[in-house]
């Protein structure tokens, strides 16, 4: 029987704790530590993870020596994943972090480009991708045949409280780049450009824009179109959106909550079922660990995840010039932005090997042998 992975955790606040409750539940690791410049919360994180003595420190690298850990959890803001996910990476572990992979596309290029000079795996937990009904749709999808359009309608009104209300750009960085990455899945397509306007309503309570309507074109021409607000009282959405793919065979449907279904032109989509993938972040840890044992890449690998947060920041980019945004041009100057930041050796070479970044972000992965 295998032994299980021993994780330290860095991040033992709101959604920290949600990770912690979720290892504890999940047989297949074993948490030796926990992370926290706040001591209090990392000792109640102890208790969400059902055993008090579990030791707990302000300092990541003496924990992982401490412990004996084998992997790390980054559970913490996004200002602290660049560092926090570094230095894990540098000691020579796995990291699996909370989205964004970092807080810039330039940090998190840096990291690519870290996790290709450690040899060791970045995965970012897009745990929205983890949905059986998500994969469900993506089967009905490729039933459409030639595609057009995806549509994207997103509708709530959190009170969140803490760090997202005092957000800049909170709906397109913290929660858009769920539907954004889902596109990609989805469509199994990357975007070319795009063109958004994002806006404060009179009544929200985020200081950041918690409105924004967007306009990506995808690769052979297909448009993604994402409509969402965050300060939307009443007939709310489900939390991942009310999809809807229009293709030449037909149209695909999925109100984020229920089974997908498609309408071939008055015939209903029987596409073949697909495995499951697990169930949000129960379903990334599993990818996690199973990827750290045999090597495979999983979905959220860095490399492959970057393009997500790039969606986000060329979105933003638009909104604040009023203009339509090439992806290329924004990978580009955040790789000049990584380079010329860069302070280790190692990372910067890697960088500098690069030709095209959108070429590098598909090929540039750790060999599936190397990563650990």
């Amino acid at each position: 029987m295998t032994a299980p992975l021993r994780v330290v955790q860095v991040g033992a606040g709101g959604m920290g704790r949600a990770w912690l409750a979720t290892v504890a539940a999940d047989s297949d690791v074993e948490l030796v530590g926990i992370v926290d410049l706040d001591l209090d919360a990392a000792r109640a994180g102890a208790e969400v993870a059902g055993d008090p003595t579990i030791p707990v420190g302000r300092d990541l690298s003496a924990l992982i020596a401490e412990t004996g850990a084998e992997a790390v959890l980054d559970i913490t803001v996004p200002v602290a994943h660049h560092p926090v996910t570094l230095e894990a990476l540098r000691a020579g572990l796995p990291v699996l972090g909370e989205k964004p992979a970092a807080q810039t596309v330039a940090e998190a290029l840096a990291l690519a480009a870290a996790a290709e000079a450690t040899g060791k795996l970045f995965m970012v937990s897009q745990s929205r991708r983890y949905n059986d009904q998500l994969v469900a749709f993506r089967q009905h999808v490729r039933g459409l045949g030639a595609i057009g359009g995806l549509d994207t309608r997103f509708a709530k009104a959190p009170h969140f409280g803490g760090f997202r209300e005092e957000m800049d750009d909170v709906l397109l960085l913290d929660m858009a780049i769920h539907a954004f990455d889902s596109a990609r899945y989805v469509l199994e397509r990357d975007p070319v450009s795009v063109y958004c306007e994002s806006w404060n309503p009179s009544w929200s309570w985020y200081r950041g824009d918690a409105a924004a309507a967007a306009v990506f074109t995808f690769e052979d021409d297909v448009r993604y179109v994402y409509d969402g607000s965050w300060c939307a009282p009443g007939a709310e959405t489900s939390w991942n959106g009310d999809w809807r793919a229009s293709g030449a065979a037909g149209t695909a449907l999925w109100d984020g909550d229920h089974d997908p279904w498609s309408d071939l032109d008055g015939t209903p989509g029987s596409p073949d079922p697909a495995p499951s993938v697990g169930t949000e972040i129960a379903g990334s840890l599993a990818s996690f660990v199973r990827a750290v044992r045999t090597g495979e890449v999983p979905d959220g690998e860095v490399h492959g995840n970057v393009m997500s947060l790039t969606m986000v920041d060329a979105a933003i980019a638009s909104a604040r010039s009023g203009r339509r945004i090439v992806i290329d041009e924004v990978l580009e100057q955040a790789h000049a932005t990584a380079i010329e930041h860069e302070q280790d050796p190692a990372i910067r070479e890697r960088l500098t090997a690069w030709g095209s970044v959108r070429s590098a972000l598909s090929t540039g992965s750790p060999d599936a042998a190397a990563l650990g």
